[in-house]
């Protein structure tokens, strides 16, 4: 009599498993099919290849000055970009996007800034997925006093603009990199925790949870090997345009000198330090500001193509 339930167990799983197997087959085929995540995409695999192989397409050392080079460089133009295809002289360094106000190649900065601008992304959102992911699963899951606790935190979060809680939480750790990544963790784990809860509330009354609680599931196996499965699918759409808000928050707070500091090449510090210029040289903000522009576009034509992908009343629209 007890080999019938874990026999039965076992079949559920297996049918599971190759359910959502073949669920995300189907979902890449559709996210292939739309032209605006295919763009998106091949701007992201752009990216990313940038950021790999940094070493090998910058010419210069993204914080070092040209004067401080071995030999030193020989510079008559501080800030005009300097191609020899377009008529450079020869004897000149070439600086495909010219210099910044500290006599750095702004080519190589924007370069090695692609790492860690998609860094930023990645690993603040992999971190407010994964507290947003718990705290969701629990409120949703036992409900009660657990539930209205988790929850109204989260509403007091979700009351101050995003922004200016990222900033106030920079202030009392102080400005960093590091801290900023934490800064904007933290403000991002709210949105993620409701489409958790929301999604496990609608996820746990389905007939499978039920009959595996009738089989003597343990908590654990409902919550996190029946329920969370199949509760993640909106939150791969909110954390792919998570992504392109983080990029943007770090961004804003590196502008205001409160993310990386100066020498490290990031975008967002790039336009706060020339600023200035924007006049007098304005392709020193202008490829920075390209750079985040497409990043985030990226992001959001592959979230919007995910979102599209995944909701069959959307599919069935198209076909």
């Amino acid at each position: 009599m007890t080999a019938e339930p874990n026999i039965l167990t076992k079949l559920d799983a297996e049918g599971l498993s190759s359910k959502s197997i073949s669920m995300w087959q189907t979902t890449l085929h559709r996210l292939f099919r739309r032209r605006s995540a295919v763009a998106g995409l091949i701007i992201l695999g752009l990216l990313v290849l940038t950021a790999i192989f940094a070493p090998l397409i910058a010419p210069y050392d993204p914080t070092i000055s040209m004067l401080d080079m071995d030999p030193p460089q020989r510079i008559k133009a501080r800030t005009a970009p300097c191609i020899h295809l377009l008529g450079c002289p020869a004897d000149q360094p070439q600086h495909l996007a010219g210099i910044d106000g500290n006599i750095r190649d702004q080519f190589s900065r924007l370069v090695y800034g692609a790492r860690l601008s998609l860094m930023i992304g990645f690993s603040t959102v992999t971190f407010a997925i994964i507290i947003g992911t718990v705290l969701g699963a629990l409120a949703g899951y036992f409900g009660g006093w657990i539930d209205n606790s988790i929850m109204r935190v989260m509403d007091v979060l979700l009351a101050f603009p995003s922004l200016l809680l990222a900033i106030a939480i920079v202030t009392v750790l102080g400005p960093g990199l590091i801290n900023a990544l934490l800064a904007i963790g933290i403000v991002s784990i709210p949105s993620y925790a409701r489409v958790m809860r929301a999604s496990v509330l609608s996820v746990r009354e389905m007939d499978f949870v039920s009959a595996t609680r009738s089989l003597g599931g343990s908590t654990y196996e409902i919550l996190f090997k029946c329920i969370l499965p199949n509760a993640l699918t909106p939150l791969i759409v909110q954390g792919t345009l998570g992504i392109a808000s983080a990029i943007l928050d770090a961004a804003a707070l590196s502008f205001l000198g409160l993310g990386a500091q100066p020498p490290t090449p990031e975008w967002g510090s790039m336009l706060g330090s020339e600023r200035n210029q924007v006049f007098t040289a304005p392709h020193l903000v202008f490829y920075p500001g390209l750079a985040i522009m497409l990043t985030v576009l990226s992001f959001n034509l592959i979230g919007d193509g995910l979102r599209d992908a995944l909701d069959p009343r959307l599919v069935h629209q198209s076909s």
